[in-house]
């Protein structure tokens, strides 16, 4: 390559380079003021929890508190018995994670890893329980959960993540299994490991991004989880921190910084727990659509 060819294809290079960081600083332009919106409403809620009464309905609004009324999350805390909403929210999450995720990587294994007679039926018919609205299954749901005694306990909210994880969770895992190899599985088998040992020891380590997904859409369905809740539990000893935050609505529906603290506290766990996994999430979300 003479002398010509590598001034040209040095600039080219320089050129592309150039591009690539003016279309990074243009692409950092156009997000940082979108994350800025998206955040208000947080930012708010924090500052309003943060208010004393007289500076509530200020105009212009103020958006830092002087001076800040740290108390005011102490304040809304003890107002309800929001420690043991919180024992029993975090009681039902818990648990209907573990289920979902081990339930629904189990079955999802079944459809993407193993051969078995009327399979991709069987898969279409799991997909098209997708198209069910829940409405529909409410009333037969209840009935068979009052049946079963399980009415003003845990159970409705716990059990059912244990047969499956749903359709959605099967689904997103059997496209990021596929995505493992099949040599790796063949020679497990050949050193004489079993479907759940190659399950269990190759499968499920290569799948940390696609777990941590499911995990993290677990975690905020069952921690927001409303209608549940309100549906199967009577008892305020059984409260979750949703319905808790309801019954405190209807209480204390003229303090706005009691309610914005509660409100912000509950927020905090499903945000800082996006933050710490985002890299996992992420790539689960990306490499499940890789392969069909």
């Amino acid at each position: 390559m003479g002398t010509t060819e590598l001034a040209v294809t040095g600039r080219t290079l320089g050129a592309r380079r150039r591009n690539s960081i003016l279309g990074q600083i243009g692409l950092y332009v156009l997000l940082i003021p979108l994350s800025a919106i998206f955040l208000t409403p947080l930012v708010w809620m924090l500052s309003t929890a943060l208010k004393a009464n007289e500076q509530l309905g200020a105009w212009p609004p103020v958006w830092i508190p002087n001076p800040i009324q740290w108390d005011n999350f102490s304040r809304a805390w003890t107002s309800a018995p929001f420690g043991l909403y919180l024992q029993n929210t975090l009681t039902i999450t818990l648990l209907a994670l573990v289920g979902q995720v081990v339930s629904a990587s189990a079955v999802a294994y079944g459809f993407a890893r193993l051969r078995f007679p009327g399979r991709d039926a069987l898969f279409v018919v799991v997909l098209a329980t997708m198209m069910l609205p829940g409405v529909v299954t409410l009333i037969p749901t209840y009935i068979l959960f009052k049946t079963l005694g399980w009415l003003d306990t845990f159970a409705p909210l716990i059990v059912p993540a244990y047969f499956g994880g749903g359709a959605f969770f099967i689904f997103m895992l059997r496209q990021f299994f596929k995505t493992i190899p099949m040599e790796l599985s063949e020679a497990a088998k050949i050193d004489g490991a079993s479907n759940f040992r190659i399950y269990v020891q190759i499968v499920l380590p290569l799948s940390k991004p696609a777990l941590a997904t499911v995990a993290i859409f677990s975690f905020m369905a069952h921690w927001n989880d409303f209608m549940g809740p309100l549906i199967y539990l009577n008892s305020p000893e059984r409260y979750t921190l949703t319905l808790g935050l309801q019954r405190f609505m209807q209480v204390y529906r003229t303090d706005f910084q009691q309610l914005m603290a509660i409100s912000f506290l509950m927020t905090l766990p499903v945000i800082t727990i996006f933050f710490l996994a985002q890299q996992y999430f992420v790539q689960g979300v990306v490499m499940s659509g890789l392969k069909g």
